[in-house]
């Protein structure tokens, strides 16, 4: 069985707590490897170490940091096929999906070259007689981050490259169901030139992510994950003095109006709603058609590829649409909602509990499920599923819709499919949710733009990526400066105007 580690200070340690975590191959619910969880003074010592090491990197121009992220991403391509091997084999997901997974941080890492720019202040000439103001943008020192199993790769570097981007050290808690990615990406940036120390990976649980909070040479700290994790990880770290963005779970509504193209939005809905086994904060988890036709018509295109879709382990390649769920507890939890969902009398269309897939009986697979007739107080509807579960809740108006998204604690993302102008317009105008798709359906912004939700989706006053990332991991200093046209004698001890 392989034995993980942690990374701290360039290189892979062995745990000391004395405590492991097994991690799973979903497919075959077999033990693969074991994970060293830390204990509070290794959390200490991977701090003092990025502490020790940020000094230096801060003081290096941002151009040097930004060339560090250039020669990432060329090992990152270099390396593509393995770290989308490890991941799969840790998450479970078809090595398409893993690639993108990569893909979408590696963006992030590119947009983040551009740190000379994103990172110059503002400048005011004679804001009074002989006085010039300016800005800073410094870094907070050294910046954590607690992330998530979905996205073992994407989430860490939207999280690590801003803020190492900015000049900042930074801690990294991965999710101790599949942290072998992680780990490689802190390898490679040790061979892109990143200093040793200023990127450290702690691998642990609660323990470890209560003394990333509680630690007082921590500025910042980042955590993507379930709302009321999201909730505890923000209060305590703002109580302990931190800046604080969490980001929460999801409930995304797919609006398709009469006049949409249903074949396109019956595609979109199964691409959205089942891919990567619904383990997505941005999956489309419910269906909104408008119009009792609209939902015959979209329930009949559903059921036949919702059927066909093809579930199996990544080492089968392109015969699978998705693979297994990241746990055997994931996979109970699903199918316990499933018959919540039965017991409250929505109507199972498709029926994915008796999936059984030969030589991987063990494995912690899930078929696909679709639901008709779901009410806004079933279960299956409040509660974010995590799962290959595709609700319908049928709506009599646009008003209807719009309001089922509109009132659902949950504003990650929402779209909508229709073919007029004035319709998608007034959606995304008037719809209180934080990222909208508009016959696009999972409208996640590209790297240049930021990524984040409203209600109790979101935790924090800025998003992950884009412009707010590079405003999270710094400080601004302003400066009052004065140069005197000549010597002047004598003190002035009352208050003066700088008019």
């Amino acid at each position: 069985m392989e034995e993980l580690s942690h990374f701290i200070d360039g290189r892979r340690v062995s745990g000391e707590s004395g405590r492991f975590s097994d991690v799973f191959n979903p497919a075959t619910g077999e033990v693969q490897a074991r994970l060293p969880l830390a204990s509070v003074d290794e959390v200490d010592a991977a701090v003092r170490g990025a502490a020790k090491a940020q000094a230096g990197w801060a003081a290096a121009n941002p151009q040097r940091r930004g060339r560090v992220l250039m020669e990432f991403v060329r090992l990152l391509q270099r390396d593509m096929d393995s770290l989308a091997e490890a991941l799969s084999r840790e998450h479970g997901k078809t090595l398409p999906d893993a690639k993108g997974d990569i893909q979408r941080g590696l963006e992030v890492v590119e947009f983040c070259i551009g740190a000379p720019h994103l990172l110059k202040g503002e400048y005011t000439s004679s804001a009074g007689t002989g006085i010039d103001m300016y800005s800073l943008r410094q870094p907070v020192g050294v910046a954590a981050g607690i992330t998530p199993f979905n996205f073992p790769a994407m989430i860490p570097m939207w999280k690590f490259a801003p803020a190492l981007a900015c000049g900042n050290a930074f801690i990294l808690k991965p999710s101790e169901r599949d942290p072998s990615v992680p780990l490689m990406l802190a390898e490679l940036l040790l061979e892109a030139g990143l200093p040793e120390g200023v990127l450290q990976v702690v691998n642990g649980d609660k323990i470890a992510v209560d003394a990333i909070l509680q630690h007082p040479d921590i500025g910042a700290a980042g955590f993507v994950g379930s709302t009321p994790i999201a909730e505890y990880v923000f209060a305590q770290g703002a109580a302990h003095g931190k800046r604080v963005q969490c980001f929460g779970g999801a409930k995304n509504h797919m609006i398709v109006m009469p006049d949409a193209d249903l074949d396109q939005a019956a595609d979109a809905l199964v691409g959205s709603g089942y891919g990567a086994a619904g383990e997505r904060c941005m999956a489309v988890s419910v269906a909104v058609p408008v119009g009792e036709k609209t939902a015959d018509a979209l329930i009949e295109r559903l059921v036949p590829r919702v059927e066909s879709l093809k579930v199996g382990p990544y080492t089968a390649g392109e015969d699978v649409d998705y693979g297994p769920l990241v746990t055997s507890a994931a996979k109970e939890r699903v199918l316990g909602l499933v018959e919540s969902g039965l017991r409250q009398g929505a109507e199972l269309c498709v029926d994915g509990r008796n999936l059984r897939i030969q030589g991987y009986e063990n494995g912690f697979f899930v078929g696909p499920h679709l639901f008709d007739h779901v009410k806004s107080d079933m279960d299956i509807y409040k509660t974010e599923i995590f799962g290959p579960v595709l609700s319908t809740v049928r709506a009599d108006s646009y008003e209807q819709a719009i309001k089922l998204a509109m009132d659902h604690e949950y504003g990650n993302g929402v779209a909508i499919f229709t073919r007029d102008g004035d319709t998608a317009r007034d959606f995304a105008e008037r719809v209180n949710v934080g990222m909208i798709g508009v016959n696009v359906p999972i409208p996640v912004p590209l790297a240049y733009h930021t990524f984040g939700g409203w209600k109790k989706s979101v935790f924090g006053d800025l998003n992950q990526h884009g412009p707010d990332a590079f405003r999270f991991y710094t400080r601004t200093k302003t400066v009052t400066s004065r140069w005197p046209s000549g010597i002047k004698e004598g003190a002035i001890l009352n208050f003066q105007s700088v008019d």
